[in-house]
């Protein structure tokens, strides 16, 4: 169930990237709440080339947000995966995300934490240099590339059982033909949790049956030119009657440059992307590069040591 209350925001100019003020009448339907469910924050040192200067002080604005949620009501931050943007982040910006992350932060593992989208090689990644320097925990949750069997959920949280889950799902019809993801409503229903929390899909939504619950936060901010319209979320979750309501993080309009406005793309983006529309393939090629590659490998039959031989050479 999705609360309705409408939310009343107050932000003061901003002078610093830390220096946001929340109202009082933001917090809560009633009552407090549990946690604050949220995913793929594709943390970076670099500006999208949809977005200018301003989007670092975007990126820590709404980190700051997240932690002053937290710490009104001292609750667990549950994140499900993807909380940087390349899995060997530069030191400074695992530093910066040392002094900011907010308390109590759960995470997983998204494919964009892992070399090569590998688990084994969790222990090179920047989300395992903050785990061993306490400043974040692992949840024993489905990572990247995990899939169910016995486990049915990663914690609990006043008797609710919660699964935390880095996998693509969505609502409606398939985001393309060809793909072979599960929608949101057929991957409620392989679990007993009382809440699944997904990540991998940038889109926010909220898929219920029975009293139970998939909530797929979204990405926290814009990195895409056809993001330009997408309002940045989190949820808060209540436990007594497993329901949850979408806080809008803050965030400014006309910031992000359209599809049809961006000036500078990366050459080798371009090349890669007008082969991969060539291809014999049904579905669309987009403008974004790592999800070309993600549907190029969704839909058709490619190894496994194929697959982490592209990996390997994306990355360099």
């Amino acid at each position: 169930m999705i609360r309705t209350k409408k939310n009343t925001q107050t932000f003061n100019k901003i002078d610093t990237i830390l220096n946001v003020s929340i109202s009082e009448d933001l917090f809560g339907v009633k009552g407090v709440p549990d946690a604050i469910l949220t995913a793929d924050w594709h943390l970076r040192a670099t500006i999208p080339s949809c977005r200018k200067e301003e989007f670092e002080s975007a990126q820590w604005k709404k980190i700051h947000f997240i932690s002053e949620l937290q710490r009104k009501y001292n609750i667990p931050v549950l994140h499900s995966g993807d909380l940087f943007d390349i899995w060997n982040p530069p030191l400074a910006l695992v530093s910066k995300s040392n002094l900011h992350i907010p308390k109590d932060f759960f995470t997983i593992y998204g494919n964009h934490d892992l070399p090569q989208h590998n688990l084994e090689l969790s222990y090179k990644c920047g989300i395992f240099n903050m785990y061993t320097a306490g400043k974040l925990k692992l949840l024993p949750g489905l990572h990247w590339n995990q899939e169910p069997e016995s486990m049915e959920y990663s914690l609990t949280l006043k008797n609710r059982k919660i699964l935390v889950w880095h996998m693509m799902t969505y609502q409606g019809k398939k985001l393309y033909p060809g793909m072979k993801d599960s929608p949101a409503a057929s991957i409620i229903r392989k679990t007993n949790a009382d809440l699944i929390l997904t990540g991998h899909n940038h889109q926010s939504f909220v898929e219920e049956y029975k009293g139970r619950l998939l909530v797929n936060p979204g990405c926290i901010t814009r990195q895409e030119s056809d993001q330009a319209e997408f309002k940045p979320k989190v949820y808060l979750y209540y436990a007594f009657d497993n329901t949850v309501e979408a806080i809008i993080l803050p965030h400014e309009k006309g910031v992000v440059e359209k599809a049809d406005d961006v000036k500078v793309k990366e050459e080798r983006d371009e090349r890669i992307n007008a082969f991969i529309s060539k291809l014999n393939t049904q579905w669309d090629s987009t403008i974004d590069f790592d999800k070309n590659i993600e549907r190029f490998l969704e839909s058709n039959e490619i190894t496994s040591d194929v697959k982490e031989w592209i990996y390997k050479a994306l990355e360099k």
